[in-house]
């Protein structure tokens, strides 16, 4: 590992591991001796970060030298609370970490003691009848609308036949219970919405459609915006 992804590495644990922060639990974590974690302490600290502690008893980082400082009012870090909160209840195993990821960046920006309003907020998402299971395809159907390359699937509809589709994969859309992917599908030659847990098959297809996702998704939801408008109020 080059020495600078190793240095970013170490600033990232010493965001989000729990104290105390000891040299022998970083440099396990990190893979390395506890004589290169000194070195490694001292090169950010050199290079401007501010980590209180010494050798023997332990770390904590003060000033992210990674990240510049940022000023939230306590309602705004109660909505980033809140968002990431949502996030780790949607069941995303990947989601569930980057929200954590996140967590830990923005306090890290905060000036002392409002991190830990941050990471003590009093909102939170409590969601015990949330089921839904990652998807067998999520990763795949993801990595295929940040590439904008077309999917090959199968896909099972509600009686369980299975068809042969290409589609262009533009959102991945979370829900209660299912997880939905916002697509054009080449077979309708039509934007449809295809429910992740249906997905029998998914690999990559020969086509791409890059530079077109986001201009597609802003057509596909101006669409459902105006067929909601157009549909009946409820009375």
């Amino acid at each position: 590992m080059a020495r600078s992804d190793r240095l970013f590495r170490l600033l990232q644990l010493m965001r989000q591991m729990p104290p105390p922060l000891t040299a022998e639990r970083l440099a396990e974590a990190m893979e390395v001796s506890q004589r290169s974690l000194y070195r490694d302490i001292d090169s950010l600290r050199a290079a401007g970060a501010q980590i209180d502690g010494e050798r023997g008893y332990g770390y904590r980082l003060v000033e992210d030298i990674a990240l510049p400082p940022q000023t939230f009012t306590r309602e705004e870090m109660e909505v980033i609370a809140l968002g990431l909160s949502e996030v780790k209840a949607m069941r995303d195993p990947a989601m569930s970490v980057a929200a954590d990821a996140v967590l830990s960046k923005v306090a890290a920006t905060l000036p002392s003691g409002r991190d830990q309003q941050l990471l003590h907020a009093i909102s939170r998402v409590y969601r015990p009848d949330r089921h839904i299971q990652s998807p067998a395809f999520l990763d795949v159907v993801r990595e295929a609308c940040w590439h904008e390359y077309a999917l090959d699937i199968g896909y099972a509809d509600a009686a369980g036949t299975i068809s042969a589709r290409t589609i262009y994969p533009l959102a991945i859309m979370y829900t209660d219970h299912t997880l939905t992917a916002l697509a054009w599908c080449c077979l309708r030659n039509d934007y449809r919405m295809f429910r992740l847990d249906r997905l029998r098959e998914a690999r990559r297809g020969t086509q791409s459609f890059r530079p077109r996702r986001a201009a597609m998704l802003r057509d596909y939801i101006a669409k459902l915006d105006a067929s909601a408008a157009r549909e009946p109020a409820q009375i």
